[in-house]
């Protein structure tokens, strides 16, 4: 973050907080504008929670459509919580989505999927709102794909990076007096995403039933080439 906040070089002429914007991979960079932009319309009472959580009914029964999106956008008011929320979710989100490649088709799908996933288990376990249960699948996935990395949490643990799911587990129940039920539905998709991208394909040829199919990878090519000059 002091890197951040110090600018660089590049991207002549942007204030530091613009340059660490632009320069998020836009998958994350819409995440997080959406959630962050959805908390100030609740704050300014333009909309309510009550517009924006996702319930099977709601969708399926009267077509309120737009709530199969919003629902992962929403992380609560403003407060200190959201910031919590939206600094986890810019910073490992960020990593994963870089280290998927240049084109979001990779990342985008897995977002995809692991949506669906969330989206199916929430009418069993009356999840209202999935963002942060979402935000947990990809902070597990990133943690098992880095189990090098050493980590620090609040200045007083130092851990591998698998250990992560766990540690903000416990922290949520220190916090809040129970475990998140989003959250470790989460820490499930995740490792269901990540079984099936790096533990089942050595073990059968290299196969990875998870990729995005081709007409999802055709559309992210589309829109990636340049025009003819």
């Amino acid at each position: 973050m002091a890197n951040v906040l110090n600018g660089g070089d590049g991207m002549v002429g942007q204030w530091p907080l613009e340059q660490w914007f632009f320069e998020m991979p836009v998958c994350t960079r819409w995440w997080m504008t959406a959630a962050l932009s959805i908390s100030v319309l609740v704050e300014c009472r333009m909309i309510t929670p009550f517009q924006l959580f996702y319930s099977f009914r709601s969708v399926f029964v009267r077509s309120q459509y737009w709530r199969l999106i919003t629902t992962f956008f929403y992380f609560g008011p403003l407060s200190l919580d959201l910031m919590y929320h939206i600094f986890f979710l810019q910073r490992y989100a960020r990593l994963l989505e870089e280290s998927s490649g240049r084109s979001p088709a990779h990342f985008s799908w897995l977002l995809t999927f692991a949506s669906t996933l969330l989206l199916c288990m929430a009418p069993m376990l009356s999840m209202a709102f999935l963002g942060s249960a979402l935000s947990s699948t990809l902070i597990y996935i990133w943690s098992r794909k880095n189990p090098d990395t050493m980590l620090s949490f609040l200045g007083l643990l130092v851990f591998r990076a698998p250990y992560l799911p766990w540690v903000l587990l416990a922290f949520s129940l220190v916090m809040h007096g129970h475990l998140p039920k989003d959250e470790m539905c989460g820490i499930v998709v995740g490792h269901i995403w990540y079984f099936f991208n790096d533990v089942y394909p050595p073990l059968h040829d290299g196969h990875s039933p998870l990729d995005p199919p081709a007409f999802w990878l055709r559309l992210f090519e589309r829109r990636a080439e340049p025009e003819p000059e």
